[in-house]
């Protein structure tokens, strides 16, 4: 058996077990790293860490820690509650706002199952409330992160866009973006309109939290009163979401907690970390300065100015995608020293129709990245589709864009991490039910998206 095919094998053996074992697929890359640097392809140590990316481990630590810093001080909570009130009620355009604050959250640095963490739970509630349905509402959250999930300086984003530029491939970083965010609004259309948005509109405005009650209490204007039907606003959902919520979206005296945050509040740490997320974008994309590093810095500035806030930000981090991403783009990059890439790529181009391989390539994504991680999957596809992209027969640009679009709108099945979220979060639903009705929606997704992707993206010739 050849090496090339041995290293192959390994990557295949990496992700099953990462699929079947819940282990960090990074965890598992770095071994097979070192087993198949040391025993197959003849590294030392220095030349197996000479493929860890360094500059990605900084983005992932920097980004994630700003973020977790907004998390902590409430801010996130702010913009979500903030951008309720905008809608006034308008039952029909909730599932719309959790769209958007998803993609917000996403494109502006946040790790994709980390802003599902965040609004699910609040966006699950509302549904449960206003009786929405919950895969449409689940379905809205996950796309609207996958939406903005490829944003120049989102985290999806700048590990795509940091392996075409290591592969010295053609690349277009709005176009990825645009490509991420127009197919996702093309499903969360077409869920919306299948699983009862068009019938919400007929149901007119209903109390908007944050109440218009003004001071009546059945319209939850009487803030700290209990109210059964859950139309407290504000003061009974989201602030009590994990606060003494029942199982009927009952709240209880949460605003007469001393300890419980008004997350309806701008306070001097929530202004300042606004400021610093514009900062951050107008960082990246005016000034051409480092993600991570910018990011990185500003955590520090609102660290020194609010330390009770860093002590929780720090274990936030998210430690699991930063090992998830080292450790397989450490394994590509020994699969590239050995010419394992090289070798992969002459075989997809040897079927002999370039666009059946694309096709492929795309299905592949998809099915993996249904069951274990998108960006592992695409930080080993992208760097394996190389040779069969360089020889010019299927745009560059559009073949990233499909990959990645093929990889991620999958996240929505339970078996993966937003959908898993999503069916977590779902209050007063059965849940075996909710569980068939996200995989079969997953198995749909699966099944048409990466053909659509294809047809749409690669056939063309983009890039």
């Amino acid at each position: 058996m050849s090496p090339e095919l041995i290293s192959i094998l390994v990557l295949v053996v990496v992700f099953v077990i990462a699929t079947t074992r819940s282990v960090n697929m990074g965890a598992l890359a770095f071994a097979a790293a070192f087993a198949v640097g040391e025993l197959v392809a003849d590294l030392d140590a220095d030349g197996i860490f000479a493929g860890f990316p360094g500059d990605l481990f900084v983005v992932l630590v920097g980004v994630t820690y700003l973020f977790a810093i907004a998390r902590a001080n409430g801010t996130t909570d702010w913009l979500v509650h903030a951008s309720i009130r905008l809608v006034r009620g308008r039952v029909a355009l909730i599932p719309w706002v959790m769209f958007a604050i998803t993609g917000a959250l996403t494109a502006i640095g946040a790790v994709s199952p980390a802003a599902v963490a965040i609004v699910a739970p609040i966006a699950l509630s509302f549904a449960a409330r206003y009786g929405i349905s919950p895969l449409l509402m689940g379905a809205m959250v996950v796309h609207g992160a996958q939406g903005g999930g490829f944003s120049p300086i989102s985290i999806y984003g700048t590990i795509v866009n940091g392996i075409v530029e290591r592969e010295k491939l053609p690349g277009n970083e709005i176009a990825l973006f645009l490509a991420s965010l127009i197919a996702n609004l093309v499903i969360a259309g077409v869920v919306f309109v299948l699983f009862g948005g068009l019938k919400l509109w007929a149901r007119g405005a209903v109390a908007p939290d944050g109440g218009s009650g003004e001071g009546d209490p059945a319209k939850g204007g009487g803030g700290a009163r209990t109210s059964p039907e859950g139309g407290g606003g504000a003061r009974t959902s989201p602030a009590a979401t994990g606060n003494g919520t029942s199982p009927s979206g009952t709240a209880t005296l949460v605003e007469a907690q001393p300890d419980t945050p008004d997350t309806t509040r701008l306070t001097p740490a929530r202004i300042a970390t606004l400021t610093a997320l514009v900062a951050l974008v107008v960082a990246v994309l005016v000034f051409d300065l480092d993600a991570g590093l910018t990011a990185i810095t500003l955590a520090v500035c609102l660290s020194t100015a609010w330390p009770e806030d860093s002590r929780k930000a720090v274990g936030q981090i998210a430690w699991s995608t930063v090992l998830l991403i080292c450790g397989v783009l450490t394994y590509v990059a020994v699969l590239d020293e050995m010419g394992t890439i090289t070798w992969a790529g002459k075989g997809v181009s040897e079927i002999g129709v370039p666009l059946l391989a694309a096709v492929l390539l795309c299905y592949i994504g998809a099915i993996v990245s249904a069951f274990a991680s998108s960006v592992g999957i695409m930080g080993a596809l992208i760097p394996l589709a190389v040779p069969f992209l360089a020889q010019g027969e299927i745009g560059a640009v559009g073949m990233v864009a499909a990959l990645a679009v093929s990889a991620t709108v999958v996240d929505v099945s339970p078996f993966s991490t937003n959908g898993a979220l999503v069916l977590a979060a779902a209050p007063d639903v059965d849940r075996e039910r909710f569980f068939r009705q996200l995989m079969v929606y997953g198995g749909i997704v699966v099944a048409v998206v990466p053909a659509v992707a294809w047809l749409v993206m690669v056939v063309p010739g983009w890039g």
